[in-house]
């Protein structure tokens, strides 16, 4: 089995919001302890082997939930932005965006190209975060991301969810039921462990009928 020596790692962060209820909390306790699972996962994975991360935190169909967890969320990750930016080019990490952003809100907006000029030459880690995005979308528009090695998914559901349906065609999928407040080291190491146990044919035969 030829394990990779770097990867494409994606994440469908779900679950805040249920985190939050089942601790008799607010749902936006949920988010907030969200972006510090996406702090702990930025720094521990270049030492998985990871040169390239994607996290889903916003999707287009987001959109339909309430206005007010809408308005907490936009202001969430644009603290995020401003308060790692720095961190996050000390660290290496070049940062991205992806997803429409004729719908965000001024403030994120300025926030983003802010944190993308910060860390604009960063090489150690190419992270990109996922906000009012569509997997649909992107392949209409051409907007296609390096092919997907191993696809995580917190929170128990197990579908795409419109993200990254085109790099993921031969992604190895990965759930767990742990919502995405509790992911941290233990499980990003269980993920790659399972991801370098399968053997990736891409259409051809299993290792040992192939010798």
């Amino acid at each position: 089995m030829k394990q990779s020596t770097s990867l494409h790692v994606a994440i469908v962060m779900d679950g805040n919001g249920r985190w939050a209820t089942r601790r008799g909390l607010p749902r936006t306790a949920g988010h907030r302890a969200g972006a510090e699972a996406v702090r702990r996962v930025v720094e521990i994975a270049p030492g998985c082997g990871i040169n390239a991360l994607t996290l889903y935190a916003f999707s287009s169909d987001n959109w339909n939930r309430p206005a007010a967890e809408i308005a907490t969320l936009m202001r969430l990750f644009a603290r995020y932005l401003r308060a790692e930016a720095a961190e996050l080019a000390a660290q290496g990490v070049k940062l991205a965006v992806i997803g429409r952003r004729d719908r965000l809100p001024r403030s994120l907006l300025e926030a983003i190209a802010a944190a993308e000029q910060a860390t604009a030459r960063g090489t150690h880690l190419e992270l990109r975060i996922a906000v009012d995005y569509s997997g649909r979308v992107a392949i209409q528009r051409g907007e296609l991301l390096p092919d997907v090695d191993l696809l995580i998914r917190t929170g128990g559901e197990q579908r795409l969810s419109d993200f990254l349906l085109w790099e993921c065609a031969y992604a190895e999928l990965w759930f767990t039921d742990r919502m995405w407040p509790d992911f941290g080291a233990a499980q990003l190491a269980a993920a790659i462990h399972e991801f370098h146990s399968r053997d990736r044919r891409f259409g051809g035969l299993p290792t040992r009928e192939a010798v």
